[in-house]
């Protein structure tokens, strides 16, 4: 299961820097909970359900005019999958640029994306992951 777990996170990722929120959200558990990183955080800290997860992606895209991943590795973790890359960002008013480091945290129940936590740095992915290194 765990090997089918980094596919999902691949498709994930995929369809997120293509924008298509029904394909990013399609392995989503309907009570998925978010925990953004930095410039995903748009309103809030915690976004809880299908619905809110949905609004906040959706958010984000129209805030920034980029907003892409590229992937470095995914770290399979068996009930779980770190995905680690960077994020590259242009403010859509601002036209500032971000291009940094960038991880997320993919919990899985059944099959399905429970739970994302993004991290502003590998290592502190690593770390909350328990492999610190």
């Amino acid at each position: 299961m765990s090997q089918e777990n980094v596919e999902i996170v691949g498709q994930i990722v995929d369809a997120f820097n293509r924008r298509d929120l029904a394909d990013t959200t399609r392995q989503f558990d309907p009570e998925i909970e978010w925990t953004p990183a930095g410039p995903a955080a748009v309103e809030r800290s915690v976004y809880r359900g299908l619905d809110e997860v949905s609004e906040a992606l959706a958010a984000g895209w129209e805030a920034w005019e980029l907003f892409q991943l590229e992937e470095r590795e995914v770290r399979d973790l068996g009930d779980s999958a770190l995905w680690l890359g960077r994020a590259q960002l242009r403010g859509d008013a601002s036209q500032v640029e971000v291009d940094q480091e960038f991880a997320v945290h993919f919990l899985f129940a059944q099959g399905r994306v429970a739970r994302m936590h993004g991290y502003l740095s590998w290592q502190d992915a690593l770390e909350a992951a328990g492999l610190g290194e």
